[in-house]
Formats: C-alpha cells, sequence, structure tokens
C-alpha cells in the first residue's frame, strides 16, 4: 500500500504525468478515426434528405414494398426474441442445474455466435438450408422453404440471439439458492 502512495506522490510532483504514455494522441487517433466512420456517412444521407419534401418522404416510407420489409423484419423479429426468451431460458436452467455428459461442449457452443462475424453466421446458415443442403435437403421434400423465407430470418435471429439470453440468466440461476426453491415447491408453487 504504501508503495501505491509513493508512486502516486511521485506522478504529483512530475506534473502528473499520465500512467498510460501516448493515451491522449492514442484516444484522439482513435476519436477522429471513429468520428469520420459515423459522421461521413450521416452527413451524406443529411444532404441527400435535404432535397426531400415531407410529402415525397412520406411517400416513400409507405410504399408497399417498404411495408412489407417492415412487416417482415418486426414479425420475425418478435418471432425469434419470444423463441430465444423460451429456449434461453430452459438452456439455461438445465446447464445451471444439471451435469450431464457434454456439457462444457454445450456450454462452448452457445457463444459461438458470439466468436462469427453476423455475415459469416448468415452465409453459413443461408447454406445449410437452402435446398441442396444439410438442413434444408431434408426440410425440401416436405414442402419447407426454409433459405431466404421468414423462416430462414427467424432462424437466424434466433442463433444470433440465443447466447445473450442464455449468459444473461445463467449468472442470475447461479445465485438463486436452492434451499428458496425447495421452500417454495413445499408451499405449493409450481
Amino acid at each position: 500500500m504504501s508503495e501505491i502512495m509513493a508512486v502516486l506522490k511521485r506522478q504529483k510532483r512530475s506534473g502528473n504525468r499520465s500512467v498510460l504514455p501516448g493515451f491522449g494522441v492514442g484516444m484522439g487517433v482513435t476519436v477522429f478515426y471513429m468520428s469520420l466512420i459515423v459522421l461521413v456517412p450521416m452527413s451524406a444521407l443529411l444532404l441527400n434528405q435535404t432535397g426531400l419534401t415531407w410529402e415525397k418522404f412520406w411517400s416513400v416510407a409507405a410504399d408497399p414494398r417498404v411495408l412489407a420489409s417492415y412487416r417482415v423484419s418486426l414479425t420475425t423479429a418478435a418471432l425469434a426474441a419470444l423463441a430465444d426468451t423460451v429456449l434461453g431460458l430452459l438452456l439455461a436452467w438445465v446447464l445451471v442445474r444439471y451435469d450431464f455428459p457434454g456439457k462444457k461442449l454445450w456450454d462452448a457452443l452457445i457463444d459461438l455466435p458470439f466468436a462469427l462475424p453476423t455475415a459469416v453466421a448468415g452465409v453459413a446458415l443461408t447454406a445449410i438450408y437452402s435446398a441442396n443442403g444439410w438442413i434444408g435437403s431434408l426440410l425440401e421434400p416436405l414442402g419447407i422453404k426454409a433459405a431466404f423465407s421468414p423462416l430462414g430470418i427467424t432462424l437466424a435471429l434466433m442463433f444470433i440471439g440465443i447466447p445473450f439470453v442464455v449468459r444473461t440468466v445463467q449468472p442470475v440461476l447461479e445465485d438463486a439458492e436452492r434451499d428458496t426453491e425447495e421452500a417454495a415447491a413445499t408451499l405449493g408453487a409450481g
């Protein structure tokens, strides 16, 4: 503890130099680069849209194709969120409460969407669910088209979203005491 205090006193005497040399320059370059990434496209959008009147904007936003894309996006996202909630809670519960062979493998597989870039996951899922893919070839004779359909979009969103649910719920379930659950069960809780 006294060594830390001595270092802090030396820093005060030396004119409050930063502990991380070059932090200011590095932060400045990072902020400049990130502002270019965000500000240039946003300013291009703003300049492009200044010529639009409200009537023109509304006609573009209310176009039937645009409305169809809104409908597909919102319904697939809602279905995926609902399915992820149910399946994520179930997966987290099983991983926390039960021991079984391959538990560590399943626990690692849940993190797979975190490791894959979203575009790579989309391409892989499209290949798997296409008519000549592993799963798509089984679904196609049944008349189920998964790739390039709302079903495929929902499955892709579920794949990307499930780790967020499991990794959020898992620590809560680990901290919950089993005595409380047993007491609730003896009092009639399901």
